[in-house]
């Protein structure tokens, strides 16, 4: 192979041409009720208002049935037929699974809807014996899981999408996809029904017959996306596949040769997988903002579990310790079935650690050891969950203050400078605010911008002795669009001692109308009760 050849992409594609009734069969063999008797099984779903067949298993096709036949014909042909009806949303999420238990071979995993998926296994097909090996491997491993599968392995994506379409198994040496896809019909190339029926009436209707037509010929004929989609499938140059997941900086993994299914040694195994992560980021002067643990069972199920961190993690038993927190906390616990083959921990954010003086900055170990604290409890109930509140430049209340995820935001709250508090004075405004200020009525207050003497709130009454105010808060015209009114805040001690914070939403006679145009009264509303 020469040297250029080395760098080229190795694509293998997959083809789950039975994937909707797989799944179906998998389904009811799973409930007991078997392959549904092993009769002809269909799945059905509309195309302009009719019926015709998505997917069918092996003896409906052995009956010449066919993808696209309207049911009623199916019908005539067979009276027996199971038919289900087509969930392209369950199907999708079947192939989401298995393109998660794909991720054991290359992280570079890509989805070829509605039932096909691309693996790039340039430089990884050793690790699995060579290439023949690897497909062997996968397609055995999907066919013991109840799917029907094709596979095929070429240097560009649409070459090996059309080899799995016309000769499962094969693969393509670099240099060599045009000798491979020539005798296969045109229709094998994807093109359309109407690119397709083009080519088989200008009497082209091999992929050969089709490259050995000037370039210029073919664009001009049928446009430079067919075009760009023939020299792909010869091999002429290729558009990268897009991988659903980004791939890790970072990722160190550990097959076993016999399953493993104790939580002592999954625990044994993520030390040591964080070992040698750090080790592999302490090379680079890197630590872990995010990390995630995959742990592949045998019978092609993935459970994936994720921490994070407000500070890069340079330590092992740090990442055993949110772990641990992490696996505890876990609602649905992580089932090992018959056993995990495989454990992958990975680092998918990193960021480059800053030395700081530890010895003597009593600050510096106050705050690790707050991230520490903060990064368990994030670990444990959600990073979500867990929050600091940094100043707005407001006036409106509600948006004062906004609430951060801790882990992420810490340094900020830290730094952050809030409004002084006069001294012997009360506060000026509550500490905590209802999420939605409360109505209350208001049988008469002092016109136009004067307090209530009572008002009833929660059916209670409460009689005012003592008000300060008001203050008035004007919306942000830019982003009120006409539709938040002027506020005249109050705070308000009735009878009891109780003290409230109110305001009147809208001024008389200015801002508040019924809907011909005629004033009513402002609303009141309580926001937030003094201690």
């Amino acid at each position: 192979m020469s040297a250029s050849s080395v760098n080229r992409r190795r694509i293998l594609s997959l083809w789950l041409p039975r994937l909707p009734i797989d799944r179906l069969q998998r389904f009811f063999g799973s409930a007991g009720l078997g392959k549904a008797n092993h009769e002809p099984s269909i799945v059905v779903i509309k195309d302009n208002n009719a019926l015709v067949i998505h997917a069918l298993d092996e003896a409906a096709e052995r009956l010449g049935l066919y993808i696209g036949q309207p049911l009623a014909n199916a019908r005539a042909m067979c009276p027996d037929l199971k038919v289900f009806d087509a969930d392209v949303v369950a199907d999708a999420k079947t192939l989401g699974d298995i393109a998660d238990w794909c991720d054991r071979f290359t992280p570079l995993v890509a989805l070829d809807p509605p039932h096909g998926l691309f693996l790039d296994i340039t430089g990884c097909a050793h690790l699995f014996g060579g290439e023949a090996a690897l497909l062997t491997t996968l397609v055995r491993a999907l066919a013991r899981q109840g799917f029907a599968v094709s596979a095929a392995i070429a240097g560009t994506s649409v070459c090996a999408r059309t080899l799995t379409r016309q000769a499962s198994g094969t693969i393509v040496a670099d240099g060599e996809e045009a000798a491979a896809i020539s005798a296969f019909p045109v229709s094998a190339l994807g093109a359309g029904e109407v690119t397709t029926t083009g080519l088989r009436r200008a009497g082209l209707k091999t992929i050969g017959d089709v490259a050995a037509r000037a370039p210029g010929e073919i664009t001009a004929r049928f446009g430079a996306r067919f075009s760009t989609l023939l020299a792909h499938a010869l091999g002429q140059g290729d558009a990268p596949i897009n991988p659903r997941k980004p791939l890790p900086d970072y990722i160190v993994e550990k097959r076993f040769a016999e399953p493993i299914a104790t939580d002592t040694m999954i625990a044994m195994t993520l030390s040591r997988l964080a070992d040698t992560l750090i080790a592999s980021m302490e090379k680079q002067g890197k630590g872990a903002r995010r990390l995630e643990a995959a742990f592949f069972r045998t019978d092609g199920v993935v459970r994936a579990i994720m921490v994070e961190t407000g500070r890069p993690v340079t330590r092992s038993d740090v990442i055993d310790r949110l772990f641990r927190e992490r696996l505890d906390a876990l609602a649905d616990p992580l089932d090992p079935g018959f056993g995990f083959d495989m454990v992958r921990l990975s680092a998918s954010r990193t960021e480059i650690v800053v030395q700081e003086q530890r010895d003597l900055d009593a600050h510096v170990h106050d705050n690790d050891e707050l991230a520490a604290l903060i990064d368990r409890i994030a670990a444990r109930i959600g990073g979500k969950r867990v929050v600091v509140h940094l100043p707005q430049d407001t006036h409106i209340p509600e948006s004062a203050v906004l609430a951060a995820p801790a882990q992420h935001h810490l340094t900020a709250a830290m730094q952050a400078e809030w409004p002084a508090r006069a001294e012997s004075e009360p506060p000026l405004r509550p500490l905590r605010l209802f999420d939605k200020p409360e109505p209350i009525k208001v049988p008469f207050a002092t016109v136009p911008d004067g307090p209530p003497h009572q008002f009833t709130w929660r059916r209670a009454l409460h009689a005012v002795v003592r008000v300060e105010g008001p203050e008035r808060v004007a919306m942000e015209w830019w982003r009120q669009d006409g539709k938040q009114l002027t506020r005249d805040y109050f705070r308000i001690e009735d009878a009891e001692g109780l003290r409230f914070w109110i305001f009147r939403d809208g001024l008389y006679e200015g801002e508040c109308f019924d809907a011909d145009g005629k004033p009513v009264p402002p609303g009141w509303y309580v926001h937030g009760l003094f201690a």
